[in-house]
């Protein structure tokens, strides 16, 4: 276990803040680097598709509850990806458009 921070310590809340900003850009630039590429906008799409995101959740039983969890799971993704670069989304819509009018 690390050593306890102080929150009274402006250097140590400095430093813990720097290092939370920098985790949190090394999972942006992983999400980028993803998205960079015609197969993980493919692969990221399909895993979209699967979070039942683009499909109502709605059931008459429990069911709703698993399909709003698996959906929150997709919202969730979107997110990351448009805070990360709404283009590259945007990018990836387009091009499941293209693929689904080709019969891809």
């Amino acid at each position: 276990m690390g050593k306890q921070k102080n929150a009274a310590d402006e250097s140590q809340v400095a430093e813990a803040a720097g290092s939370e900003r920098r985790g949190r850009d090394r999972e942006l630039n992983d999400l980028r680097t993803v998205m960079s590429t015609p197969e993980g906008r493919r692969f990221i799409w399909r895993w979209l598709g699967m979070c039942g995101l683009f499909a109502p959740s709605f059931e008459t039983n429990a069911r709703i509850y698993f399909n709003e969890g698996r959906r929150d799971i997709g919202l969730r993704l979107v997110a990351e990806i448009t805070e990360a670069d709404e283009a590259l989304y945007l990018q990836m819509q387009l091009e499941s458009f293209e693929n689904a009018k080709r019969g891809d």
